[in-house]
């Protein structure tokens, strides 16, 4: 039966295989012995499309179809009729005992069966999906092992990547700077939320979890409306600064926030994206910000002191000619008799005086503010005023803060006519003194006269009755002022300071409170006048006081008022800064990450060529987000810059492709370097930050593309063209940005450097890059300006004055090859409460051979410096726990080692880090982030200094 050639029939070139197999050489021996059993299976196994095979007998001889071949690979057809493991060997420890267990009379099945197969010449995983069935023979006992098996590699291996694919997604929802989650089904399930969400929304279960089920407290706030309706329409829907309640709050939030459909590969919704971001500080602080304007408008139109805004008019030798009132409040109109908000002086005040002009001109011109007094005979008035420079220097503007005197004025002028022809006449005669009183009576501004002892020669009631007001005394002409407070000697005394300036001949304006200290004091203005006698001899002094307490109460209020303003604005600032900055460091950290995960994976895969390559990318990109915290500091002023003589032209050279890749294809950079281009000393890397800004503001300024001119320049500005550019007149080089973009309006080039100042929308500009490039100018002893038209592009100049030496050579010292070593016994105090720091800092230490002792707070750190151990130098951060900062617990640790040398390393700048950057000798400081080199050097440096 066995020999029938039937047997192989409908084998195919399989079954020819096996019909034509020397089967006596094998553990089935001949054919014609074959047993029923295995006939049966091999008949089965050959008209079978599913991969089976037979391991028979002893040698559990193996015996397979045509659709098994694939899974042999090259170790076909060879492997027919040879014992199952000298087939595969690799999979005898995996594989052997399940067979075994099949033969001892139990079948065995498995869904996923992982193995390491070698059936191409190389190891290779696969994956199976089988039954072992035994095959019984004549005498019941387990002859053989039957097998359908299906490999699954290849849907394994797919799984598997898209497994990791979802997990990468799901990593770079996580590292966004706004709130996500991924919502299935019409029930709108959570799938996916990302740490900001939890954040916005609170901790609480969200997967497997419907919106209504993860947030009942929204039913009627529409939210689940907005959602059945996008899944529904496949719409998105968009919102800004919705308004939201969560539960247990009293209080709104708002939220920006989109709700996009997800679809599958047939275009039907499957589900909804949601992101977006809390932006409830930004609305609040809006909010605040309106409602401190509205203080601020009201005490403006409020108080009596007149205040306007003023715009000056030059010619073209820069002489004042004109101006335009732009702001004034109420009093203005009160004060002046004229309400010309918007209108030139010259249209509705042809006659004034040609001084107001100047003295206005020069307080636009240099920013030094002034105070005087002065008539304007076109009002018919006096004014005391005050004026001082505000916004940008170019746009020519001057606050102004005046108040009518032109009552104490003419009160001046009546007594100065009275003391021409009646002073000697006060002295000498009494009937002269009551006429001098009768006179002073007829003011109401508080008048008082005394001789050089003291005695009051006139009075009038106004004074009288403010005196008892403030001291409980009425004073009479002929009475001694400091014998009516003898009694009170604080008060006495500082009577006499004001009058004994007057009597020895000065003639003075003085603002001061009188009165009784534990009682509200007013203030007065108080002038001192001389009287004297014909040979010009000081006989006497006159005194007219003006009660300004409220007045000056007024002006504090209003400088308040501008704080809490200005205080507002730095709020709403900071909420728009917020999430330009956490997706600027998300992104650098995201670079660190990524590369040291890479790192480990290729190590462990004994790749190492690829290794450099992620190092230098986490390397970079730490030292981008060191360099994002030293422009941010430089902005504060917390820092000092770090001037260096350079080549403006090299600098840029070596830019130049850094910029066109951040601008991208769209847009050609040109630069055009001026030959002989004078040295600058300046902060390379600001410098570098700076002209970068202006790139990529040039960049969004050609939405559709352009040109980029990157220009050089010496210039020699003379008295005239200096003034033009609040500079002072001199040599200086000028590094120029060009585009041919959409340009700016005169408004918003007058607010372009305002801290904060940006036309993006919200998350789109802080408002730093100009008002950072302008404070880098001005510290580095130049000036920024700009020059635009709409439509016809802008130009930004940075002036930087010229160096008068050489510059530095472009190509770094090579780090040396071998670090200087500690000498024998050597040790560092090691104190900083970040583990990592500390952690890298004593590795280094201990590498350099030096004893490294470490320290996590204050407490700890100044512990060991009062032992005996020995101490080479302290290594301290500068923001400590334990009580004391690391200045402090330095400062602490010298009353018990007076010439112990300490160096400070911190993440802040170095003179905001250390107490305006005052160190005690002995006493250094590297910021963080530091190159092991050059940690290594400062110690080495300062342990060997004397």
């Amino acid at each position: 039966m066995a020999s029938d050639a039937s047997l192989f029939a409908g084998g195919g070139a399989m079954g020819a295989l096996m019909r034509d197999h020397d089967w006596s050489a094998t553990s089935l021996g001949p054919q014609e012995r074959w047993p029923p059993s295995l006939v049966t299976l091999i008949r089965v196994m050959l008209n079978s499309r599913q991969p089976m095979f037979i391991a028979w007998g002893t040698d559990r001889t193996l015996v397979y179809n045509g659709t098994y071949v694939p899974m042999l690979g090259a170790r076909h057809p060879a492997a027919l009729g040879r014992p199952f493991f000298e087939v595969w060997p690799e999979v005898r420890d995996e594989v052997g005992a399940l067979m075994d267990r099949v033969f001892a009379g139990d079948p065995v099945h498995m869904d996923d069966l992982q193995l390491t197969l070698h059936r191409n010449g190389y190891p290779e995983e696969a994956h199976f999906a089988f039954s072992y069935t035994p095959v019984p023979g004549d005498d019941a006992s387990i002859i053989g092992l039957f097998c359908a098996c299906t490999e699954t590699t290849r849907q394994i291996l797919a799984e598997r990547r898209a497994a990791s694919e979802r997990q990468r997604q799901q990593a770079l929802l996580q590292q966004m700077p706004g709130f996500v989650a991924v919502l299935r089904d019409p029930g709108h399930i959570f799938e996916y939320v990302n740490d900001a969400y939890i954040t916005v929304a609170g901790q609480r279960d969200y997967l497997g979890r419907t919106v209504r089920e993860v947030f009942p407290e929204l039913a009627d706030q529409g939210f689940y409306e907005i959602l059945d309706q996008v899944y529904s329409t496949a719409e998105a829907f968009a919102a800004r600064t919705l308004p939201i309640r969560l539960a247990g709050e009293d209080r709104e939030r708002y939220l920006d926030f989109l709700y996009q459909p997800v679809r599958d590969e047939a275009g039907a919704v499957t589900g909804i994206f949601v992101g977006g971001y809390e932006v409830t500080e930004q609305v609040r602080s809006r909010a605040a910000l309106e409602e401190s304007e509205g203080r601020y408008r009201t005490l403006f139109e409020a108080i009596d002191v007149g205040f306007c805004i003023i715009e000056m008019k030059f010619d073209a030798a820069n002489q004042a000619i004109d101006y335009r009132i732009l702001e004034a409040n109420p009093a203005f109109e009160r004060q002046t008799g004229a309400n010309v908000v918007g209108g030139w002086v010259s249209e509705f005040a042809p006659n004034l005086e040609q001084h107001w002009f100047d003295r206005y001109g020069r307080v636009a011109l240099t920013g030094e503010p002034i105070h005087f007094e002065n008539s304007a005979e076109v009002f018919g008035r006096w004014f005391d005023v005050r004026a001082l420079r505000v916004g940008d220097p170019a746009a020519r503007r001057v606050a102004v803060f005046f108040s009518d005197i032109s009552e104490r004025k003419r009160m001046e002028e009546a007594l100065r006519i009275l003391n021409t022809t009646l002073e000697q006449q006060v002295v000498e005669r009494t009937t002269e003194r009551n006429l001098l009183a009768t006179i002073v009576e007829k003011t109401d501004v508080m008048v008082m006269a005394v001789d050089l002892g003291f005695n009051i020669l006139a009075i009038n009631k106004a004074n009288v009755d403010e005196f008892d007001r403030v001291y409980g005394i009425r004073p009479k002409v002929g009475e001694n002022i400091l014998d009516l407070l003898a009694d009170r000697p604080e008060h006495q005394a500082q009577v006499r300071a004001g009058w004994s300036r007057g009597l020895a001949g000065e003639e003075v304006t003085i603002i001061e409170d009188y009165g009784d200290p534990e009682r509200a004091r007013p203030s007065y203005e108080i002038n001192y006048r001389t009287l004297h006698d014909d040979q010009g001899e000081v006989t006497g002094c006159y005194q007219f006081v003006t009660d300004v307490t409220e007045r000056l109460r007024a002006q504090a209020e209003l400088v308040q008022a501008q704080e809490a303003l200005r205080q507002s604005q730095k709020m709403e600032a900071v909420g728009q800064l917020t999430g330009g900055l956490a997706h600027d460091f998300n992104n650098l950290l995201a670079g660190i990450s990524g590369s040291l995960e890479l790192m480990h994976t290729r190590m462990q895969q004994g790749r190492l060529t690829d290794v450099d390559r992620y190092m230098t990318a986490a390397q970079g990109a730490a030292k981008r987000a060191a360099a994002l915290t030293h422009r941010l500091l430089a902005f504060s002023r917390r820092q000092t810059l770090d001037p260096k003589p350079i080549d403006v032209n090299r600098l840029i050279a070596g830019m130049q492709e850094l910029i066109q890749r951040t601008v991208g294809p769209a847009i050609a950079v040109e630069t055009v370097g001026f030959s002989g281009l004078w040295p600058a000393l300046v902060d390379p890397s600001q410098l570098e930050n700076a002209l970068l800004n202006l790139c990529i503001n040039a960049r969004d300024a050609m939405p559709d593309g352009g040109r980029i001119t990157i220009e050089t320049a010496n210039k020699w500005l003379d008295a005239r063209a200096a003034r033009q550019h609040d500079m002072p007149e001199g040599q200086y080089l000028s590094l120029c940005v060009t585009d041919t973009g959409t340009g700016m309006t005169p408004d918003v080039i007058a607010k372009a450097f305002d801290p904060f100042f940006t036309t993006k929308p919200i998350g789109e500009g802080t408002g730093l890059g100009l008002s950072m490039i302008y404070g880098f100018a001005k510290q580095s002893g130049g000036q920024v300006r700009i020059y635009s038209e709409v439509a016809n592009g802008t130009t930004v100049c940075i002036y930087l004055p010229r160096h008068y030496g050489e510059t530095e050579d472009e190509e770094q010292p090579a780090r040396q090859a071998a670090l200087s070593r500690a000498e024998q016994g050597e040790t560092v105090l090691v104190v900083d409460d970040e583990p990592t720091v500390r952690m890298l800092v004593t590795d280094i230490l201990e590498d350099l051979g030096y004893t490294a002792i470490e320290a996590a707070d204050s407490a700890a750190g100044l512990k060991v410096m009062q032992s005996d151990v020995r101490i080479d130098l302290l290594v301290t951060d500068v923001g400590l726990p334990g009580g004391m900062n690391g200045r402090q617990m330095a400062d602490a640790g010298r009353e018990r080692r007076p010439g112990l040398k300490v160096l400070f390393i911190t993440g802040y700048a170095e003179n905001a880090a250390v107490g305006n950057g005052h160190l005690a000798p002995g006493m250094a400081v590297l910021t963080k982030p530091f190159a092991v080199d050059v940690m290594a050097a400062r110690i080495r440096a300062m342990i060997e200094a004397p």
